[in-house]
């Protein structure tokens, strides 16, 4: 774990390197796959990208606490790094959204009523406010107290989002099961690491 904890994946340095490998992987399969394709593939591959980072960021304190060592240690000091890298590749998908929108409105209409957008857009708002106070100056502007629950709420939001939407998806391959299990692990895990601070105060 030295590697890990004292090299390049570190702070903004990690933030980097997982922005530029999901602009590189999105960009080579717009290039491989011009047009409607290529914005589909971007979709769902930085669908799975944003689930993983968020899972991480959205796990790491909780994993601190139930099982303290080098890995979940690093995974807690590089959470806001790892959230920041997950509004990145939500971003990106947003942008592929938006072109695939472009490219066929007629069929993006149908997929994506007015409802699921308004909902998502939501999620968006959330995404952007949280990466955009994910700094200690905007953490001292906004309050401590404010800046707790935008996040509560917003990670809560998100979460909730990402569930309905793989869940919704479960037919059309197991990938979509498999981001399901990892939703409701790391929420179980919070709800287990809270009854056991519960239970023993003296170890939060």
């Amino acid at each position: 774990m030295g590697n890990v904890s004292g090299g390049m994946l570190q702070g903004w340095r990690l933030f980097w390197l997982i922005t530029a490998a999901l602009v590189a992987m999105s960009g080579a399969m717009v290039a491989l796959h011009p047009g409607e394709e290529g914005a589909r593939l971007v979709i769902r591959a930085t669908a799975r990208t944003s689930l993983l980072l968020f899972a991480l960021a959205f796990s790491a304190s909780t994993l601190r606490r139930l099982w303290p060592g080098a890995f979940t240690t690093w995974l807690l000091r590089n959470r806001r790094y790892l959230g920041v890298a997950f509004a990145a590749s939500h971003a990106i998908h947003l942008a592929a959204i938006v072109a695939f929108a472009r490219i066929d409105p007629t069929e993006f209409g149908q997929i994506s009523p007015v409802a699921n957008r308004i909902v998502a857009g939501l999620a968006y708002v959330f995404i952007f406010a949280m990466a955009a106070t994910s700094f200690d100056r905007m953490v001292a502007l906004l309050g401590a107290r404010r800046w707790k629950l935008l996040h509560t709420v917003g990670a809560h939001y998100i979460w909730l989002i990402f569930l309905l939407s793989f869940a919704k998806r479960i037919p059309q391959g197991p990938g979509y099961a498999l981001g399901v299990a990892v939703l409701l692990a790391v929420m179980g895990l919070r709800l287990w690491a809270r009854r056991v601070e519960s239970r023993h105060p003296a170890r939060a």
